[in-house]
């Protein structure tokens, strides 16, 4: 079978760690005797190069385009150009924002399947399978593509970053062809400091129904503050427009890989459990003996949350 291509995505010279997770995916599907490339288009590729020297990466193809940041014009030019030349069994990127401008229009004119969203992938054969979920996490899918080569979309976090390899692999270098351009990169702004990124934290205070009342959320987020930890949530209270969308645990929400999860009066659906199994460590409270959220926690205490809120505040 041919090689598996992940597309490297960067910023401001730096890659991205959903690159490093799409490599440990990429990684992980491929076959004996499949190659796993990594594919970096920027306008001085060289300077990346090191950065995508993972574990598993067979080889890196440094493409030379014209702009210095993300320009979905060229990239998608280029990235089609390297398809053509290579026919890879699947193609892997992130699933951002960038890569979403990119990934139907490389799909359709280079007659590749296309999923989003992915949270597994293998082959069944020569048969490639991609696991996504639909309508908000409470249903997931299996999605077969029979000629085996796929543009593949992953959810970020769901796999971990690889990291550095033992030895360099090769790089090639190669041009991009020229591309008229309709897009022009004018500046990059950070997001609003409110609009954290909760895959980040070390340690997440998440709450969930058990709160009760809004008015019970203001004394959560004063304690999570007090601690130093990252407040987040399960979707009932996002739905409710308790917490905002950027703080959802789960299917629908994020993944999170914290080395300390603390879930509070959250029963623990499947859906969330599929957002905090990365978890190193998951401590649970909750009144219900019989929460599923038990089933997955390190540690876990039958009690009112309140009441083991009053004994955190007590410490700090």
């Amino acid at each position: 079978m041919n090689d598996i291509l992940v597309l490297a995505e960067h910023a401001r010279g730096v890659v991205s760690d959903v690159t490093r997770q799409a490599v440990t995916a990429g990684r992980e599907l491929k076959q004996n005797n499949q190659r796993l490339v990594v594919v970096v288009i920027a306008a001085s590729p060289d300077i990346l190069t090191d950065a995508v020297a993972l574990e598993g990466v067979d080889e890196v193809l440094a493409v030379r385009a014209g702009s210095a940041e993300f320009n979905a014009d060229e990239v998608a030019a280029a990235l089609r150009n390297v398809i053509d030349e290579r026919r890879p069994a699947a193609v892997l990127a992130g699933h951002t924002a960038n890569v979403m401008s990119v990934a139907p229009q490389v799909a359709l004119t280079a007659g590749l399947g296309l999923a989003s969203d992915v949270v597994a992938c293998e082959f069944d054969g020569d048969q490639l399978v991609a696991r996504r979920p639909f309508y908000g996490g409470k249903v997931e899918a299996e999605l077969e593509f029979p000629a085996g080569s796929a543009f593949l979309l992953l959810r970020p976090t769901v796999w971990q970053p690889s990291g550095p390899a033992d030895t360099p692999p090769p790089v090639a270098r190669v041009s991009a062809p020229g591309t008229a351009s309709r897009i022009e990169n004018v500046e990059l702004v950070n997001p609003p400091a409110g609009d954290l990124d909760i895959t980040k934290a070390e340690i997440v205070l998440a709450i969930g129904r058990g709160v009760g009342e809004q008015e019970n959320v203001a004394r959560f987020e004063a304690l999570a503050d007090k601690m130093g930890v990252t407040l987040a949530a399960s979707r009932p209270l996002i739905d409710a427009g308790w917490m905002p969308k950027f703080r959802q645990v789960g299917q629908s929400g994020v993944s999170v890989k914290p080395r300390l999860y603390l879930a509070f009066g959250i029963s623990g659906a499947v859906q969330h459990i599929a957002g905090i199994k990365g978890s190193e460590k998951i401590v649970a409270v909750n009144k219900d003996p019989q929460a599923p959220i038990f089933e997955v926690a390190d540690l876990g205490s039958v009690a009112d949350i309140f009441e083991v809120a009053d004994e955190l505040e007590a410490l700090w």
